[in-house]
């Protein structure tokens, strides 16, 4: 198995990849925190399959921590990781340092409304997304990829991110890609091992009631009750819910009925102290 080149900083990115843009070669970016794991090897492959190269990034980013988040305790795994990316035969991996992001003196931030103000998760982490969308400005700005890829699993971000590249006039098309899970169908997250062994046992839960929700709402039950109803499940599961809500897919606006529609489930919830995510489609035709 290849090693994957690393590079670390700015300059050595864009010389590595101005030697694949004079063979014509097309480019996509997979940006990640690191960690990596199935989920993150997807999303490398899915790359593939728009691009003739694939670059990863690895940067665990700060300003998408707020003060009561596991910055510090976040797992860096880099060796781990570029074993990964080379099973996946990613062709370069970007792992700057927080010097290369953030230098000193750095003063800029990118300010948000639209989907990054829904009620979601930013309700419950009021600066996560101006971090994320900051940092992602600067690697696709970096990268001037082709295209860049963003897991489904954290949908709203990827709605934030595409908003983002439509209103700076980016040119790299942002894509989505489906949530890779486990057999009993806990989205693949790296934060999931923090959980307990109870905790991994009780955590398909989350899944399972978006899954009853949207067989639901699909056949015409109540919205509002559905979610009630999936609220409780995940309470008597041991979850501590911070929400559970249904959505326009495309804008994550407020809907009352099917008719409002595409529609999004949304959740996030707590066991003990992992904090889990996960959404769902409600089909068309359910």
């Amino acid at each position: 198995m290849s090693e994957v080149p690393v590079v670390d900083t700015v300059p050595a990115l864009r010389e590595r990849l101005k030697e694949f843009r004079k063979k014509g070669e097309r480019i996509a970016l997979v940006p990640t925190m690191g960690a990596l794991h199935d989920g993150h090897v997807s999303l490398v492959r899915e790359a593939r399959h728009h691009a003739e190269r694939v670059v990863a990034t690895i940067f665990v980013n700060p300003a998408q921590f707020g003060p009561s988040e596991d910055f510090a305790k976040y797992p860096r795994t880099l060796a781990a990781d570029l074993e990964k990316l080379a099973s996946a035969k990613a062709d370069l991996c970007f792992a700057p340092t927080l010097e290369a992001i953030y230098p000193p003196g750095f003063s800029t931030r990118v300010e948000l409304d639209g989907p990054a103000r829904a009620d979601l998760d930013d309700r419950f982490r009021p600066t996560h997304f101006c971090g994320v969308a900051t940092v992602v400005a600067k690697l696709l700005n970096q990268a001037q990829a082709d295209v860049a890829v963003f897991g489904e699993k954290d949908y709203q971000q990827l709605l934030v991110i595409q908003r983002l590249a439509r209103d700076l006039d980016i040119a790299t098309e942002i894509l989505g890609a489906p949530t890779l899970r486990e057999a009993d169908g806990l989205a693949m997250s790296s934060r999931n091992v923090y959980l307990s062994k109870t905790e991994r046992a009780a955590a398909p839960a989350l899944h399972r009631a978006l899954n009853e929700a949207a067989r639901r709402i699909g056949a015409g039950e109540s919205i509002e009750a559905t979610l009630a109803h999936a609220n409780a499940e995940l309470v008597g599961a041991g979850f501590v819910v911070d929400y559970v809500e249904a959505r326009h897919a495309r804008t994550l606006a407020r809907i009352d009925g099917r008719r409002d529609g595409p529609i999004r489930l949304l959740a996030a919830a707590r066991l003990g102290a992992t904090r889990l995510i996960d959404n769902l489609a409600v089909p068309h035709d359910a």
